[in-house]
């Protein structure tokens, strides 16, 4: 079998670079660079994409090996009918690790033709760290690393507000384009840069929050034989994915023309505001995800799949989801129907989502995706939530980072692994409780203060450590 690299498939002939994508994982190429790639197929957009290395280790030298050529297989079902489209991606021209090649990162600035910078470095990468300057090769958060970028652009073109760019953050936080071009003007005022560089950083420039949803389990490492039994080439980066689609990006008419979207069957929206498809999908799809993860794996369970299809999991994630639908002010009918379609998405026979790989910051997700909802149902009630709270409990016990005797796939940064390493340290269970709910680093606020859920925890994580999480949870259930 052939290797797979442009030579072999006779796509030698790059694209010009139109799109800077700070992050290499599954998600952004199973989405982002498989709209891009329907443009160019559809509209002729003829948009390659530069690949920029958000963190030390990554993926770089992988996709460089293919010459950033990998396989999209989309999985599910329609009408009842098992469907698989296959679709080998081509439009990645370019991919850097800044930390290795920066001379290399910086020189994507000059590029004539570009256009567009889309990101998704997780819910903790759109930050300001007060200690990176200008000068650093590269600084460490990624809006660091864009405000040295645009600086360079800025330079190179002579402030020309033609060269501005098009910024579209995918990162699942509120008001994703808001914070990261608060935080650049931030990096502008404490590095000193001219005021014309603000300018047009704020006017040539222009910044668009989104909504991202498809569920995009990677690579499809337990089936990996059968999947390339469909090839007639080796790829080591194939990326499974669900056929649905949504990209909601804020925008008007000018957006519309650049990106062209609707001259395809592709869903994706630009609308005035995202907000009403981000509250549904980050409460729900996103939350239950996240709250699902830590109880999933403390029991036993590998996959999203078994987990809503498990007696005792299944109900619980159904449990979870109604506590969130209570929470948000929205039609009934459009919430059911909404939940239904998540939990069918859930079921996909085709995704073998990893719990392991939903773990990945799971304290910054939780804050995100889960707390408001927990936050919102003791507000609305004055009681805390029994599924939300027992799930927040499965994140604390998750995060000592071992049960049974066994490691768990804790991924997160060294500091806040430490945190909680040192918290569980402190032997007693109300200590320890009462320590990382007041940590206002995890959760944004002081949890402790939240009448009744310090109490909740301590009983939950009692109630885990005696009888387990099944028995633990009903015992924990009947008393809240």
């Amino acid at each position: 079998m052939k290797n797979l690299n442009r030579k072999n498939l006779g796509l030698e002939k790059l694209q010009p670079i139109k799109v800077i994508q700070f992050g290499e994982g599954n998600f952004l190429r199973a989405f982002v660079d498989y709209a891009f790639q329907r443009l160019n197929k559809e509209v002729d957009l003829n948009a390659g994409i530069a690949i920029v290395q958000p963190l030390k280790e990554g993926m770089i030298n992988m996709i460089n090996n293919q010459d950033g050529l990998y396989t999209l297989f989309m999985n599910g079902i329609k009408k009842g009918e098992k469907i698989q489209d296959i679709e080998l991606i081509s439009n990645i021209v370019k991919s850097i690790n800044p930390y290795t090649d920066f001379a290399d990162y910086l020189a994507l600035a000059r590029e004539e033709e570009l256009q567009f910078i889309v990101s998704n470095t997780t819910e903790a990468g759109i930050e300001f760290i007060e200690s990176d300057t200008p000068d650093m090769q590269p600084p460490v958060s990624f809006p660091a690393k864009l405000t040295v970028l645009l600086y360079e652009r800025f330079k190179h073109f002579n402030g020309n507000a033609s060269k501005g760019l098009t910024i579209i953050p995918c990162e699942l936080i509120d008001y994703n384009s808001e914070t990261l071009k608060k935080y650049i003007l931030q990096y502008c005022d404490l590095w000193k840069l001219e005021d014309s560089f603000k300018t047009w950083v704020s006017e040539a420039c222009t910044y668009h929050s989104t909504l991202v949803d498809r569920i995009v389990p990677g690579y499809p490492r337990a089936e990996i034989e059968e999947y390339n039994s469909k090839l007639d080439y080796q790829d080591n980066l194939i990326v499974a994915a669900e056929p649905f689609f949504l990209w909601a990006i804020e925008g008007g008419d000018d957006l519309k023309q650049k990106l062209p979207f609707h001259k395809t069957d592709l869903n994706v929206k630009i609308v005035d505001d995202i907000r009403p498809y981000k509250m549904i999908k980050v409460r729900i799809l996103n939350g239950a995800h996240t709250a699902m993860v830590p109880i999933s794996l403390l029991y036993g369970n590998k996959l999203v799949m078994e987990t809503v299809n498990g007696d005792f999991t299944g109900k619980f994630v159904n449990g979870v989801i109604n506590e969130i639908s209570g929470t948000l002010d929205m039609d009934k009918n459009e919430i059911l129907a909404y939940t239904e379609e998540v939990m069918d998405r859930f079921k996909n026979p085709f995704i073998k989502h990893a719990l392991a790989d939903i773990a990945l910051n799971s304290i910054s997700k939780f804050k995100v995706r889960v707390l408001p909802s927990l936050l919102g149902h003791y507000n609305a009630n004055k009681t805390v939530p029994t599924n939300l709270t027992f799930s927040l409990a499965c994140l604390i016990q998750f995060y000592k980072g071992t049960w049974n005797n066994e490691a768990l796939p804790v991924k997160d940064t060294p500091e806040l692994v430490e945190a909680f390493k040192n918290a569980w340290q402190l032997g007693s269970l109300d200590l320890i409780v009462n320590t990382i709910l007041a940590n206002t680093e995890f959760w944004g606020e002081d949890l402790t203060k939240i009448n009744g859920l310090s109490e909740a925890i301590i009983v939950a994580l009692n109630e885990i450590e005696a009888n387990g999480i099944e028995k633990g949870f009903n015992n924990f259930s009947s008393q809240f």
